[in-house]
């Protein structure tokens, strides 16, 4: 799982590891990384961490290898690694746009090829990618983050269709606003927009980590053996308002 040291990625580990599987952390802080494993192993969950840079292609690969190395198989893949850089579009240098689609598009994609080999080996596989509600909607103060997350949804959909034949199954989730480190930054950063997102959100509240739990047993077991290519949204009923 990238990105899977705190926030939605540790939620979704989390679950995974109550429903019993093995998991491996790939992230860049070492301190979180290492607070991490120590929560999942607390669960009774056999868990490990790596740092890594999962924009270059050579992590990606490393970071199967240690899956393989530690677990001995690979049967799900979390791509959740992703970053925000808040400013208008013409205030965007080339390496702030390429740095976000990176670490947000790209990453997905690297990860999701490395581990390609190994699931067909293993006879099938999930791999589960992290969209947003920007994967939907536009705003003014994110145009890479929204384009990456645009291009999350139309990778999933191109991965499913092709590796459909090798039993694995591709699909999105779109979180809503969750009460996240990256969000809090947003609350301070944006006027108003605590107030805009609960009086948009039907539950009335903000998503929570532990709400991505369940959508990760679900899309990573063989509960889902025939739903592929989707995105579903996990925002308590955010993108349903007109």
């Amino acid at each position: 799982m990238t990105g899977g040291n705190g926030g939605i990625g540790l939620g979704m580990a989390t679950g995974l590891a109550l429903a019993g599987a093995a998991v491996l952390i790939a992230g860049r802080n070492a301190g979180k990384n290492a607070t991490a494993v120590k929560q999942l192993r607390s669960l009774g969950a056999k868990a490990a961490a790596l740092e890594a840079d999962v924009t270059e292609q050579a992590a990606c690969l490393g970071l199967v290898a240690a899956a393989l190395d530690k677990f001995g198989r690979l049967d799900i893949l979390v791509n959740n690694a992703g970053i925000n850089l808040r400013k208008q579009p013409q205030e965007y240098t080339l390496n702030d746009w390429n740095s976000v689609i990176n670490t947000n598009l790209t990453s997905a994609f690297l990860c999701s090829q490395a581990a390609y080999p190994a699931m067909v080996k293993a006879g099938g596989g999930k791999i589960i990618n992290i969209g947003s509600m920007l994967s939907i909607f536009g705003v003014a103060f994110a145009a890479a983050y929204g384009a990456s997350k645009g291009g999350i949804v139309q990778l999933t959909k191109s991965l499913a269709t092709a590796w459909a034949k090798d039993d694995i199954q591709v699909n999105a989730v779109l979180p809503g606003w969750i009460d996240t480190e990256l969000t809090r930054a947003a609350r301070r950063d944006v006027p108003g927009l605590h107030e805009r997102v609960l009086a948009r959100t039907p539950a009335g509240r903000w998503g929570d980590p532990a709400d991505f739990g369940g959508i990760a047993v679900f899309l990573a077991s063989s509960a889902s053996d025939f739903v592929t290519g989707t995105a579903i949204a996990v925002d308590g009923g955010y993108s349903s308002q007109g």
